[in-house]
């Protein structure tokens, strides 16, 4: 059992920069991909980025490559996305996800665990 909870959203203006912060309880956590999604009002919920248990893999989905970086510390059960140069279509609750499947995945039903979100809003 993973428990994952965000934080680090807030208000930016359009260039702006945020780092959302992704805390997981449990003695495992080294053993999961870990991932970042979002979902904007009236669409679907979409992936962001991953990483894979080592940290070695990681991966972004196109809107997101240059500006968004994700890491993690195994040592200190955290995931961080670092979100640079954000735009308004940026503005979105952020989900982090845990999966078993640990070399990550883009597909939302690979996940396992998810957190409750944290809310970005970018203004332009």
């Amino acid at each position: 059992q993973v428990q994952l909870v965000e934080s680090g959203g807030g208000l930016v203006q359009a260039g702006g920069s945020l780092r959302l912060s992704c805390a997981a309880s449990g003695r495992t956590f080294s053993s999961y991909a870990m991932g970042w999604f979002r979902q904007a009002p009236g669409k679907e919920r979409e992936f962001v980025a991953y990483i894979s248990w080592s940290g070695r893999s990681t991966w972004y989905t196109d809107s997101v490559k240059g500006r968004f970086t994700i890491s993690r510390d195994n040592a200190k059960n955290t995931v961080a996305l670092q979100m640079n140069s954000l735009k308004p279509e940026d503005s979105a609750l952020y989900y982090c996800a845990a999966t078993t499947n640990n070399l990550g995945s883009t597909r939302e039903a690979r996940y396992d665990y998810w957190g409750q979100g944290t809310q970005v809003t970018v203004s332009s």
